[in-house]
């Protein structure tokens, strides 16, 4: 049998849901307070380009950049060193047949 070290199952997670009024710096800025609640892992809502008003995420219009509204690629680096810092992952949402 082969084990890959490096896989995770998620144990308590938390749905993060993406848009203008949520972005990845205020989702860095929650890590420590939901690894204090036990959570393992975030589960978030799609962050690639979307409808300029979208605020849900799935209705992607660019599957090869983030979403500008939700931040940019440090911002969303910067927010997956956190949760890794604490030992937490990360879940994104999608819809196959959306892509």
């Amino acid at each position: 049998m082969v084990v890959n070290e490096h896989v995770r199952i998620p144990t308590a997670t938390y749905r993060l849901q993406f848009n203008k009024n949520f972005t990845f710096r205020q989702a860095r800025e929650i890590v420590t307070y939901l690894h204090h609640l036990g959570i393992s892992d975030t589960y978030a809502s799609p962050y690639f380009q979307a409808g300029a008003e979208s605020l849900h995420g799935y209705d992607i219009t660019d599957h090869n950049k983030f979403n500008a509204a939700i931040g940019s690629r440090e911002d969303f680096e910067a927010w997956v060193a956190e949760l890794h810092a604490h030992g937490m992952g990360q879940i994104a949402d999608f819809v196959p047949n959306h892509m």
